[in-house]
């Protein structure tokens, strides 16, 4: 698992990479920037009903004004990491083709079918935000919230990531679904959320860990 992170993350420092990285980011900005004017009073009254019902301290004035806005930013950049996330699983086929090519000598295909792209990404993204709802309380509580955040963004780019880059280079992704370890190749892709701007890095440096881990066990 190493060797893969240290692979994943010198590819991430590729020109090509780092392109791709700029253009779904500022699309992603783009769009949630329209989103946000148009729905940001409906969003906050939202977040606002949900922060007065954490437990014990959400009745107090301060936890419901301050929390509120804390809430409403969390809420919001699980938003953003989503838009990301469906934008990189959208457009990174031709990206891991080329890596492969380039590392491994592998003339992968493009067998992914973007209904089914879309469809598993609708799938995780509406999982993610619905639990991100249900357990925003336990946010603002120290270390709890943060594991619960990390698995929250695990679910996020597991199971969309691992079809998009399976379906390039393996007849069925159902051979390799039984894995652990996919568990672990995403949170450790996760863990980029925490660190501010790094975290545009998240959704493609999942999917070159789970090309790297699924062509060393497939063509190994």
């Amino acid at each position: 698992m190493l060797q893969i992170i240290l692979k994943s993350l010198k590819d991430i420092l590729s020109p090509s990479v780092l392109g791709f990285i700029v253009k779904v980011s500022l699309g992603a900005f783009f769009i949630m920037v329209i989103l946000f004017w148009m729905f940001w009073n409906s969003f906050s009254h939202l977040v606002a009903s949900l922060v007065a019902h954490i437990p014990f301290i959400g009745h107090f004035a301060i936890v419901q004004s301050s929390g509120s806005f804390l809430g409403a930013l969390i809420v919001a950049y699980g938003l953003i990491i989503v838009v990301i996330s469906i934008l990189t699983s959208l457009y990174s086929p031709k990206l891991l083709l080329k890596l492969a090519k380039k590392e491994y000598g592998i003339e992968g295909k493009d067998n992914s079918k973007v209904t089914k792209s879309i469809i598993y990404n609708i799938k995780a993204s509406a999982i993610f935000i619905v639990l991100l709802i249900l357990f925003l309380p336990l946010l603002f509580v120290p270390i709890l919230g943060q594991i619960v955040m990390l698995i929250l963004w695990a679910i996020l780019l597991k199971e969309p990531t691992f079809y998009d880059v399976s379906s390039l280079f393996v007849e069925s992704e159902k051979d390799y679904k039984g894995y652990k370890s996919i568990w672990i190749v995403a949170i450790i892709a996760s863990l980029f959320n925490y660190i501010p701007i790094l975290n545009i890095f998240a959704p493609i440096f999942a999917q070159i860990m789970f090309m790297h881990w699924l062509l060393s066990k497939a063509y190994k």
